[in-house]
């Protein structure tokens, strides 16, 4: 694939809602808003668990991975899904979305997440930092 034909297309994104956090609005903004921004979306829906997630990206062939999580258990799903990337020696950039305490935040930023996103976030705000974190196309 040429480099001109490669840089017109969307980034792909895919916006996950892993472990047992039944909460989605926020998720299907982010997706409706990043797709209305020109991303290429895919949205997996409540409930996975991070094989899941990581076969979505696989599948997929997405650029980054959006982990939605309000289930207070952001640290080990992370790391979990961090895990299962590496098993699968899948290079995908992560960012995290979801009430995340500034501490926790810190955290996930020095195990490599590449931003984290907290309520009042605009979807410009995310959109630009995923374009900076996937760099040019």
């Amino acid at each position: 694939m040429s480099d001109s034909v490669k840089s017109d297309s969307p980034v792909r994104v895919l916006v996950a809602k892993p472990g047992l956090d039944g909460h989605d609005r926020g998720a299907k903004v982010v997706a409706r808003g990043l797709r209305d921004a020109g991303f290429e979306v895919i949205y997996t829906g409540l409930h996975q668990t991070p094989e899941m997630v990581v076969a979505a990206a696989l599948q997929e062939d997405v650029d980054i991975i959006g982990l939605s999580i309000l289930s207070g258990a952001h640290l080990p799903l992370v790391k979990a899904v961090q895990d299962r990337l590496k098993h699968e020696k899948l290079e995908k950039p992560l960012f995290v979305g979801g009430i995340i305490p500034p501490d926790d935040a810190k955290t996930l930023m020095s195990q490599g997440v590449a931003a984290v996103f907290g309520p009042g976030s605009s979807i410009q705000e995310i959109a630009e930092r995923i374009h900076k974190i996937v760099g040019p196309r």
